[in-house]
């Protein structure tokens, strides 16, 4: 079996990829642009792709078996068409759930304890010429009793909800689909959730009905002082509206996910004015090392499953 893997640098070069060259002829290439795909992919048996587009045209020009997505989106292939040309098609889950949420309290400890304020005024050697013993001129908050509202309580959304559970905060939860009960938790109308939480996290996938559904009529009500996370997918809130918002109203956002990654020079995030209020990661949250490393046994494992 030949395997190609169409774009390894998007899974990082401190990850361990020799096991799938116990599983067949392997061939990689870092990058992949879609006037390359077809003749990369023309000889191979599997695939391995992240986010390289694996398209009709893709799958008419090759002899395509399998399909293995390192994520667990499927939206990069046209899954229709695979099944058409008896192509099997496999991703992964619940590989990163800890490596995100890990990242949305990195996100809420840095904008409620002041760090970076802190770091820098003993960096900036102004400890040493205080009169008193402690500096507290940039107030910071504790997370107990605060009210934590959770968009989509998938697996990830649970694991936050749980940690969220542990800091003694009031945890409540809007579903999405409408079909996701869960008697732990309180759930509530987006709208309830917008308007009294002081933490708010997204954790659902980007369809019809959770596109935009962030926007600047219903951002607008949300408390002041209060922590938007979107950790889910680019696109559940509308990134003009934000930036928007953002200049408007106090309220902090920890953002790792856009519409169109990488992120485009125009988008309106970049040129917001109250920069303090806006902590923009690229798209990190799910690639621990642990996160990663599970990822690709997962991936390794849907070809040996293939295999047999």
């Amino acid at each position: 079996m030949k395997i190609v893997i169409l774009d390894r640098a998007t899974l990082g070069f401190d990850i361990d990829m020799s096991i799938f060259e116990t599983l067949g002829e392997v061939e990689s290439f870092d990058v992949t642009n879609e006037t390359q795909t077809i003749n990369r992919v023309k000889n191979a048996d599997i695939v391995i792709t992240n986010k390289v587009v694996i398209s009709k045209e893709v799958m008419d020009n090759s002899n395509l078996k399998l399909i293995c997505i390192s994520a667990t989106g499927t939206n990069n292939v046209d899954l229709e068409y695979a099944k058409q040309k008896n192509i099997q098609v496999k991703n992964v889950a619940g590989y990163s759930s800890s490596s995100v949420v890990q990242l949305a309290f990195s996100m809420i400890f840095q904008i409620v304890q002041k760090l970076d304020y802190y770091k820098k005024y003993v960096d900036e050697g102004n400890w040493q010429k205080s009169q008193i013993f402690t500096h507290i001129d940039k107030p910071f908050f504790e997370l107990d009793s605060k009210k934590v509202g959770i968009i989509g309580l998938g697996d990830i959304g649970r694991n936050f909800a749980k940690k969220a559970k542990a800091f003694d905060c009031e945890v409540m939860y809007y579903s999405t689909s409408g079909k996701n009960p869960n008697s732990e938790y309180k759930q509530v109308s987006l709208d309830e959730l917008l308007k009294t939480c002081d933490i708010i996290s997204i954790h659902c996938p980007l369809n019809e009905n959770t596109k935009d559904l962030l926007n600047y009529e219903n951002m607008k009500n949300m408390k002041n002082g209060a922590i938007l996370l979107n950790l889910g997918r680019g696109g559940i809130i509308n990134e003009a509206d934000l930036a928007k918002i953002i200049d408007e109203k106090e309220i902090y956002c920890g953002i790792d996910v856009v519409a169109v990654e990488p992120i485009l020079e125009d988008n309106p995030l970049l040129k917001v004015k109250n920069k303090q209020r806006l902590l923009l990661t690229p798209h990190i949250g799910w690639a621990s090392i642990e996160a990663r490393t599970r990822l690709v046994k997962m991936v390794a494992e849907n070809i040996k499953e293939f295999l047999k």
